[in-house]
């Protein structure tokens, strides 16, 4: 602070009434304020010209509030502040709204005399100007630990409450306090395009009541209708209109009918959002995370911060458990963004849980809406809702949860109806928010190994989720959010679709460019999602240990392989966003023998760390997770598995051959020629690292021998890219083994899981994915988008000399004993099982 600036601080207190010092005493201790920016000095700096606080409220509280405030930050006082204004005043706040008085003349409701007054002033001589703060300020947005629940019923909301509700609410939830400094406004410049002073005063006035309403939504959620009025409107859109009278002509029915059909599946869909349930989810959850978390960890907020006012946020995080839904919700209120509306799938609908749910602003969706276009009608019309009141929306496009610890395909269903409503209702621009959740543990890990050996997945039920409680006598260690690189909507159209907006003419319409840009954003997203990974200590463990036959080290082999893969992501970054556990190698182990994740076998010549057999299905999880982070070095060191010596041409030309397929599977972020560039700095890393020796003019690498440290360095990370190089033998092998015109798309994919399925047995491999029938599906689009293969008039696939080239390419990689393992098994289509033996072997 300057001691040169005028005396507002030191007569802080001495220009306050004597009455509101006593009151301000009294309210005092019952005020925690969190004020937003942290630094509100660098926001608002001394100015010479006069400043006046505007609120969108007016009430003796706020005022106190705000004199608070400004005290804690070091500004001037409202009352201080007034002694510079032109005009007579007794402190420079100014209220967009106020109450009727109890006496006295009343003053008009929204038309503000002071602002008027000062407009005239600033009008009429050009050198002045009034420096403007919009301030706003909430009461009890999310109760903490501290609070009681019947302090749920009296936090910040859209409802304008009287005197004794307002008195109410600062006792109980005085303490969660939030006061938001907006950027200044010039008085003169808002005014000084229009004719009339009383016309610029409006347009003021409706420029910070869009302010006030855009931050109020951002806190406490848009101003919801009650459901019965949201399903209401619904069924009288026009396309829901038109879809009932085409199935009831269609079905020789009444309108009415398929009209209480059409409000049924609007009552399933439907969100009932209820501020109170929320607050006390809120408040129960708190104590839910610390009996079973050691720590959440939030990364990246400031982007979802800076987007949030004024857009159309869209959370599209990764999928891993059911604790998602919550605890993404739960850490936005308690960083006060309002929370979203959550697609959830109906299999959630239970009793008890769904209305529970469905106040917490969940909404409902079926897997599937093949087969009734009313359904599909009315739940895309309830999204347009959505989007047209303002409602920020959470969805997974991954449309489960991973049971392989992989993003999965993304489906594209809930993005072509968020582009569509787009369309229809572009009041405001959207932006996609990718979101990264990463576990140490995760609840449903007994149930997804079990689902990976076979066993049919257990249907959700309101006695399973009793049973699920179990889970809270045990501790996960601690939770990462990271926040990605947003993405907006307008600009990845611009990029994609530079026509869009010709589309707009017909909201129904269905362009031609949708389907493709619907692939692009999905794209982006995975992207995006995996550009913020957090890594920690069971992801590097998981890599490290699960590269051995025995998923087991030495101690001194452990430590360096460790601190090998963190010194990697440090000098070669993923990206921006990609977090990385402080924890040194020694402590990362100290930290999984604690989680019981890996235990420690003494011995004479040195301790072995070790992974339990009942861990290493459920530890590939947490690899896979992280497992694009380690693509480049891990297809390098591929390279040298079989080869102590190669060109950098050899490997960069293999690494363009191969990188293509890599890319769809991992959602990789780099073009072909990116890729080169990531290879050339990955091979310069492992030179520094005496991983690699390089000849005289750096064009021959050399690794040493086979049972040297280095090599035994690179397999370990060889080895998370492995199995995908053997997948994609097996598909080629199947191709090439079978010849041109002999199988399909389907019959190559089912041949390509058969096989995988049987050398898992044979060699004991700890990777499920190693046999996912999608990657294969991917893998087959693949060769198919690339021209590599394609089907005939008869829907058998042909392919050319090339392909069988690539094929032989894999000795390069592969080692004989692995090729000739793998085409040993590979059947032919005339030995592979029949189509009933196929089904009986495919788990459910």
């Amino acid at each position: 602070m300057n001691d040169s600036e005028p005396a507002a601080r030191p007569a802080h207190a001495a220009q306050v009434p004597a009455w509101l010092n006593a009151l301000g005493a009294i309210l005092r201790p019952w005020l925690r304020i969190h004020r937003t920016p942290d630094d509100v000095r660098a926001l608002l700096p001394d100015d010479s010209r006069p400043t006046i606080y505007v609120v969108e409220r007016y009430g003796l509280s706020d005022t106190l509030i705000l004199e608070q405030a400004c005290m804690e930050a070091g500004l001037p006082s409202p009352y201080a502040a007034a002694d510079r204004l032109p005009i007579k005043r007794s402190r420079a706040v100014v209220a967009l709204s106020r109450r009727p008085r109890v006496f006295g003349r009343q003053p008009h409701p929204t038309r503000s005399e002071t602002l008027s007054l000062l407009a005239d002033i600033v009008r009429a001589d050009p050198l002045k100007d009034v420096r403007l703060v919009p301030v706003s300020i909430f009461v009890g947005r999310a109760p903490d630990r501290e609070s009681g629940w019947f302090s749920v019923l009296f936090s910040e909301n859209w409802v304008v409450v009287g005197r004794f509700r307002r008195l109410l609410a600062l006792a109980l939830n005085g303490r969660d306090t939030h006061v938001q400094f907006a950027a200044p406004v010039s008085l003169r410049e808002v005014i000084a395009d229009q004719d009339e002073p009383e016309r610029g005063v409006r347009k003021l006035q409706r420029i910070l009541r869009a302010h006030f309403r855009r931050i109020r939504a951002t806190v406490t959620g848009p101003d919801l209708s009650h459901r019965r009025t949201v399903v209401d409107a619904l069924l009288n859109a026009e396309p829901v209109r038109a879809a009932i009278a085409t199935a009831a002509s269609k079905e020789n029915v009444s309108d009415a009918k398929i009209r209480d059909r059409a409000r049924g599946y609007a009552l399933e869909i439907a969100a009932d959002y209820s501020h109170p349930v929320v607050r006390s989810m809120s408040f129960m959850l708190k104590a839910f995370w610390n009996k079973l978390f050691d720590g959440v960890e939030v990364h990246h907020f400031e982007t979802v911060r800076s987007v949030a006012p004024g857009h159309e946020l869209i959370y599209v995080p990764c999928h891993r458990s059911h604790v998602d839904y919550l605890l993404l919700s739960y850490q936005l209120l308690q960083n006060g963004i309002a929370i979203p509306h959550i697609g959830a799938g109906v299999n959630l609908n239970l009793p008890v849980i769904g209305p529970i749910l469905r106040r917490g602003s969940a909404f409902f969706l079926r897997r599937t809406f093949k087969g009734d276009p009313l359904y599909s009608t009315v739940f895309r019309e309830y999204i347009s809702q959505l989007f047209a009141r303002g409602v920020s929306l959470e969805y997974f496009i991954e449309g489960g949860r991973s049971r392989t610890g992989r993003l999965l395909s993304p489906h594209g269903g809930m993005l072509s109806m968020t582009l569509r409503s787009f369309l229809r209702e572009s009041r405001r621009p959207v932006v996609f928010q990718p979101v990264y959740i990463g576990y140490e543990k995760i609840m449903e890990g007994d149930a997804y190994i079990g689902e990976l050996s076979g066993k049919p997945k257990e249907k959700e039920s309101l006695f399973g989720f009793l049973r699920a409680f179990g889970v809270l006598r045990k501790r996960y260690g601690r939770v990462a959010l990271n926040f990605g690189e947003p993405i907006h909507l307008v600009s990845l159209l611009d990029d994609v679709a530079p026509d869009w907006r010709s589309a707009t003419e017909d909201p129904e319409a269905k362009p031609e460019w949708l389907k493709p840009t619907v692939d692009v954003l999905a794209e982006r997203i995975q992207q995006n999602i995996n550009r913020a990974a957090h890594v920690n200590p069971i992801n590097l463990l998981a890599v490290a240990l699960l590269a051995t036959p025995k998923h087991a080290m030495a101690e001194a082999d452990l430590i360096a392989q460790l601190e090998l893969c963190k010194t990697l992501l440090a000098t070669l970054p993923y990206s921006d966003r990609v977090t990385l556990t402080p924890l040194s190698p020694a402590e990362i182990i100290a930290y999984g023998e604690k989680m019981a994740w890996i235990r420690r076998v003494p011995h004479p010549l040195g301790d072995v760390l070790t992974v339990g057999e009942d861990k290493g299905v459920l530890l590939s999880y947490f690899r896979n997770n992280v497992v694009h982070l380690f693509a480049t070095a891990a297809w390098v060191a591929c390279c040298f598995l079989n080869n102590r010596r190669l060109a950098r041409a050899s490997i960069v030309r293999l690494g363009r051959l191969v990188y293509p397929f890599v890319q769809s599977e991992l959602f990789l972020p780099w073009t072909d020629d990116e890729f080169a560039e990531q290879v050339q700095a990955t091979l310069n890393f492992f030179i520094d690292q005496d991983l690699l020796e390089a000849d005289g003019d750096g064009r021959i690498m050399e690794r040493g021998p086979g049972q040297s440290d280095p090599a035994f360095r690179l397999r370990a990370l060889a080895h998370s890219l492995l199995p995908a190089i053997e997948r994609y033998y097996i598909a080629l092998a199947l191709l090439v083994k079978n010849g041109p015109h002999t199988l399909s798309s389907g019959e190559l994919e089912n041949l390509c899981w058969l096989t995988a399925q049987r050398l898992s047995l044979l060699h004991e491999l700890n990777a499920p994915e190693f046999f996912d029938k999608s990657l294969f599906r991917g893998f087959i689009q693949m060769l198919k988008e690339r021209r590599a293969v394609w089907a005939d008039e008869n829907g058998k696939l042909d392919f050319s000399a090339q392909l069988i080239a690539v094929a032989k390419d894999a000795r390069v990689i592969l080692s004989r004993d692995i090729r000739h393992g793998i085409l040993k098994l590979t059947p032919e289509k005339h030995a592979q099982l029949s189509q009933a033996e196929v089904v009986a072997a495919t788990p459910d």
